[in-house]
């Protein structure tokens, strides 16, 4: 994480890749009336109130702090999504005799979500797919776009799209492509993940979630059976982990980033002054 020899290749590669598509949006932004874009920046930096979404067990420290107007809110999560329940199938099993000192609770519940744009790849979904299908673990899959060309396992559970609010306080284990959407309300919600980054944003929060030991980082295209199924059973067996997570859930979930957004953003308007104007 302090090895710092390639950053500056990387910034290099990084303009270069995105030279052009930053060209056309400054563009664009310029015909609708509005300044230039930053150098290098999708976004415009507000000069009354900015929010960002990440929790503080994710976030490295900055060398550089962000400006007062830039207010952090660690999760915010929606509460609009239809409820949701599994089919009588995947239900839970009764909880069995203790084992091993440890009482089971049957087969864990899994989901499986790679996004609207990495659930259009069939045939990585396709592969997860059949890995997971020759488990006894319960799936439940958000096909995405292409769901017509998926084909689930007896042991799955799946729709084009899910109310991924409803359903993660199910689930045992997420395994994710790292948007920060799914990363932080799986934060929110105290699941391990199992981040397989496809492109953007997703690599860094997938490297964030393995350095931080919330979870694991695995190449979506060459992981293996082994590699895939060994993550899941080292992140679900876990109870250091477990514990961890639990205590992160309950401080998220007892200061929600929804009313702290409200709160701010209706307290930029009713004074029409910066809101480090106001601390």
């Amino acid at each position: 994480m302090n090895d710092r020899s390639d950053w500056d290749r990387f910034r290099r590669a990084y303009a270069d890749a995105h030279a052009e598509l930053h060209r056309d949006f400054d563009q664009f932004c310029r015909d609708m009336g509005c300044p230039p874009l930053p150098g290098g920046e999708f976004m415009y930096a507000s000069p009354f109130l900015n929010l960002y979404v990440y929790p503080d067990e994710l976030d490295y420290p900055r060398e550089r702090r962000l400006n007062e107007t830039w207010q952090q809110l660690e999760s915010c999560v929606r509460r609009t999504d239809p409820e949701f329940a599994l089919p009588d199938r995947l239900q839970a099993p009764t909880p069995t005799l203790p084992h091993r000192g440890r009482e089971t609770s049957g087969r864990k519940l899994i989901y499986l979500s790679l996004g609207s744009l990495g659930s259009a790849d069939t045939r990585l979904m396709t592969r997860l797919i059949d890995i997971l299908g020759r488990t006894d673990y319960r799936v439940v899959v958000s096909m995405g776009p292409q769901h017509h060309e998926l084909r689930l396992a007896d042991n799955m559970y799946g729709e084009e799209f899910l109310p991924q609010t409803s359903i993660l306080p199910l689930v045992d284990l997420v395994i994710t492509h790292g948007g920060n959407n799914t990363v932080t309300e799986s934060m929110h919600f105290g699941k391990p993940m199992v981040v397989l980054p496809l492109f953007w944003d997703q690599h860094d929060n997938a490297q964030r979630v393995q350095e931080t030991g919330f979870g694991l980082r695995l190449d979506a295209y060459q992981c293996d059976d082994r590699q895939l199924l060994g993550s899941i059973e080292r992140l679900l067996t876990d109870e250091a982990l477990a514990a961890r997570l639990a205590l992160v859930s309950r401080r998220l979930q007892a200061a929600p980033g929804t009313v702290q957004a409200a709160g701010r953003i209706e307290a930029v308007s009713r004074s029409r002054l910066p809101i480090a104007a106001r601390t």
